[in-house]
């Protein structure tokens, strides 16, 4: 005859009485196993983030790696390499013989200038005054004059007065520029011409106390400070 009872502490009780034979009792605990098969695969999300020690994201690892039952149906090492693998890069100095590689040249990025001073060597000798409408470059005879924005010629003059030997060019936007006092002049009306052109050279032409370069630049016709425009 056999008899089976239930505890509270979830173990069951069977007690076999065999008294035809032996005439003993038996007594055998036997663990109640539904209440291990109850148990949830990941352990109760909100006590592990009541937990204060470690952040969010470590305390849910390391009582997932702990609890019993996920141990039991993947094993610890399978489950550490599961779930902690996207959280690792492989080593990029490491290739397979199917990939590809890629070569790629630096990129050289040059960059050209819009406006420039008229002269290699900038020595300006006199400012942009209500009386004085441009300003003035210190510079020897045949040194070159270059224009300080691209443009087209408009006026060339030679004189023995005012402005002597002088070249008007155009910038568009009714922008102009005047270079006077000029030795020689290399351009003719009508010519286009960019910053590196050699317009002209510095000399002591017309109404100039030595050599040297008078730059006018003129907006609508009238004289505005230089240094609007130059760099």
């Amino acid at each position: 005859m056999s008899l089976t009872c239930k505890c509270k502490t979830g173990f069951m009780i069977r007690i076999s009485i065999n008294l035809p034979t032996k005439r003993r009792l038996d007594l055998t605990l036997v663990k109640d196993r539904k209440r291990e098969d109850d148990k949830p695969l990941l352990p109760d999300l909100g006590k592990v983030f009541r937990t204060k020690k470690g952040n969010k994201i470590s305390r849910f690892f390391r009582c997932v790696f702990e609890y019993k039952k996920f141990k039991k149906l993947l094993g610890v090492n399978f489950a550490v390499l599961t779930i902690a693998s996207p959280f690792f890069t492989t080593n990029p100095g490491i290739s397979t013989e199917h990939e590809t590689t890629s070569v790629s040249t630096a990129l050289v990025l040059t960059t050209q200038k819009s406006v420039r001073f008229p002269l290699d060597h900038v020595n300006i000798t006199q400012e942009y005054k209500f009386y004085h409408p441009g300003i003035d470059f210190d510079g020897i005879t045949g040194e070159p004059i270059y224009p300080i924005i691209d443009g087209k010629v408009l006026e060339i003059q030679h004189s023995d007065y005012a402005y002597g030997n002088a070249i008007l060019l155009g910038h568009g936007n009714d922008l102009t520029s005047l270079y006077a006092h000029l030795s020689d002049i290399y351009v003719q009306k009508e010519q286009y011409v960019d910053i590196n052109t050699v317009i002209g050279t510095v000399g002591a032409t017309g109404r100039s106390s030595g050599d040297h370069l008078h730059l006018e630049i003129r907006e609508n016709g009238y004289p505005i400070n230089p240094y609007i425009i130059l760099p």
